[in-house]
């Protein structure tokens, strides 16, 4: 309280939300549509809209607090979230990384650390505590590279190859935020959807703006310094845009 001049009421603030009448981080958005120049951006967005205080004795308001926030945050050790449903999982919807602080947490403490990220699956009676990087891996098995669910989609048509590409780009979701995503998950998913030549003409007949997007996320992927590669791979990609966007133009 002494540290940043307000009242030990006021310093004591643990609760932090989006101002009233407002949703999300932004992040999700930012990652679904490309248009972020780096990690900073992200946290930066994260700080400014979650840094909304409850307020016991002004029921209903959200103050700005910022500055108390962040005080807060560089404190953390260990950050958790919950999985209630077994319909969605981690990389099913942006919201899980899009809520989560593990980079903005290291940024902001002075030894840089991250903080150790904790996820509770409660969806069967079985509840289990697993390490986020833990669970970003199960999920990707069971999920992305399990041939159960990407041909179960690809038998939905334009949609499933949508769906396919939507839970890659979720996933690099998790590199931005956390860093919990292995390098395998990305070598993998190259290899199942983009080195077969039959999987990727399916992919490319059934959706090419949606293969046009898993391309440009793979790529993007390793930009961003989040999958290494070998330069056979990245040379395939760039040139398979290049096809894409030709026959989604018409030329």
């Amino acid at each position: 309280a002494e540290e940043m001049g307000v009242s030990l009421r006021d310093a004591a603030t643990r609760v932090f939300s989006n101002a009233a009448g407002s949703y999300s981080a932004n992040v999700g958005l930012a990652i679904e549509n490309g248009g972020w120049e780096g990690e900073d951006q992200l946290q930066d967005q994260f700080l400014a809209r979650k840094g909304f205080a409850f307020n016991a004795d002004k029921p209903g308001v959200l103050d700005a607090a910022e500055d108390i926030f962040k005080s807060s945050l560089k404190r953390v050790d260990v950050t958790f979230q919950n999985l209630d449903s077994s319909e969605i999982s981690l990389t099913d919807v942006s919201h899980y990384f899009d809520s989560d602080p593990t980079k903005v947490v290291a940024g902001l403490r002075t030894d840089g650390k991250k903080p150790t990220s904790f996820v509770a699956d409660t969806t069967t009676a079985n509840a289990q505590v697993r390490t986020l990087s833990e669970t970003v891996r199960l999920d990707a098995r069971t999920k992305l590279l399990n041939p159960k669910f990407y041909e179960g989609m690809l038998k939905s048509g334009y949609e499933g190859t949508r769906e396919i590409t939507k839970r890659l780009r979720n996933t690099m979701g998790w590199s931005a935020t956390a860093g919990a995503v292995d390098n395998f998950v990305y070598e993998d998913a190259n290899d199942t959807f983009i080195a077969d030549e039959e999987m990727r003409q399916r992919l490319l007949d059934t959706n090419p703006n949606a293969f046009r997007d898993m391309v440009t996320t793979f790529l993007e992927a390793n930009g961003r310094g989040y999958w290494e590669t070998s330069e056979e791979n990245l040379d395939r990609l760039r040139q398979l845009y290049a096809e894409v966007d030709d026959k989604i133009e018409g030329v």
